[in-house]
């Protein structure tokens, strides 16, 4: 019924992936939303709140929301920038460093089993034709 529907099978797939995810950063008591951008913070360190919002493609009232809990469980601290006092960089503590690897890890031991199941090319490909409709669409 829904073969080509677009929101269907991308919402479907989505929710697919955020069960994986979400076993995956389970251990580290985050859910994929922040295991993502601890990992781009950690990547990133002192990016501005707004450009961490737009480097993961997500509206500013989620990034605050997503922070927010991070900062709470002690992986992320937020500083006032020199140049302008209204502006916050983001940085990752020790805490979050010391799990660096493993959360790394955890996220390649999905990324990989993605790959195996799809196959390599087929993997590379669907990523690739996803996030070329994304950037397409706006």
């Amino acid at each position: 019924m829904f073969d080509q529907c677009l929101y269907f099978n991308t919402s479907a797939l989505a929710r697919r992936l955020e069960r994986e995810w979400a076993d995956a950063f389970e251990r580290f008591d985050l859910t994929p939303p922040q295991g993502f951008m601890l990992r781009a913070v950690m990547e990133r360190p002192g990016l501005l709140q707004r450009e961490l919002a737009d480097l993961l493609s997500i509206a500013r009232p989620t990034a605050t929301r997503v922070l927010d809990g991070l900062e709470a469980r002690g992986y992320v601290e937020r500083r006032r920038t020199e140049g302008d006092g209204r502006e916050v960089a983001i940085v990752p503590t020790a805490q979050a460093l010391a799990i660096r690897e493993a959360l790394n890890g955890a996220s390649a031991a999905v990324t990989g089993r993605l790959k195996r199941t799809l196959g390599g090319d087929v993997f590379v490909e669907t990523v690739t034709r996803l996030r070329s409709a994304r950037t397409t669409l706006g």
